[in-house]
């Protein structure tokens, strides 16, 4: 039988680390600018998310440019993205599966081999859309790090990694937590079931054998 306890916490750490995700989505500091080499002191500093660019002034003021053209932009941008809205999407769907699975709920009740289930596939989907989240992030900091290391690229643009790619990261761990918290409370196949015994055998009274 599933153990309500441990449903309860895989659920909660699989509901932070989504709402880190969205948060990481939208965010636009997945790279920022970098400040490594000899050159440099600059009065701006400008970051690039998955949306818009924006750049920050030293008096405190931030200019912010939504992308115009989806088709112009690099292929790692369009597919985190894509990654992204996808770990999000099946992370919603099975988190709804797995309320109703969960021990803890009421819904189905009276089904408690099905109930099992449900959490099971419930937990199995948050692990893919954790590992989608994950592929999403790592993709876009390993561009950002060949930039970097790269010699043609001018020093003032280089770029570094983003509070949002931490951030990412670190919900993109806790899903995947979560799901696997859901998933060790496999459905035992005996539960729901009602015990069976042999029938017992009783002598026939006033018969007497010689």
């Amino acid at each position: 039988m599933a153990n309500p306890g441990v449903q309860l916490l895989g659920f909660t750490l699989a509901f932070i680390g989504f709402i880190g995700t969205i948060a990481c989505t939208v965010m636009v500091e997945w790279k920022a600018s970098s400040y490594a080499g000899d050159n440099i002191i600059t009065a701006q500093a400008m970051y690039e998310g998955l949306w818009k660019s924006c750049v920050s002034q030293s008096t405190g003021q931030i200019q912010c440019k939504v992308y115009d053209s989806l088709l112009q932009l690099p292929a790692n941008i369009q597919g985190t993205r894509g990654l992204m809205l996808a770990s999000i999407l099946l992370c919603f769907i099975a988190m709804m599966t797995a309320v109703v699975g969960m021990r803890c709920t009421t819904c189905m009740s009276e089904q408690p081999e099905q109930k099992d289930k449900l959490a099971l596939g419930g937990g199995v989907v948050i692990i893919i859309a954790g590992v989608l989240s994950l592929a999403g992030t790592s993709w876009y900091g390993h561009r950002i790090a060949q930039d970097f290391y790269n010699p043609f690229t001018p020093t003032n643009s280089r770029y570094e990694f983003g509070s949002a790619l931490y951030l990412g990261w670190g919900a993109a761990c806790l899903v995947l937590i979560g799901g696997g918290f859901l998933c060790c409370n496999c459905p035992n196949k005996s539960s729901g079931k009602s015990p069976r015994y042999p029938p017992s055998s009783t002598g026939h009274p006033g018969r007497d054998y010689v």
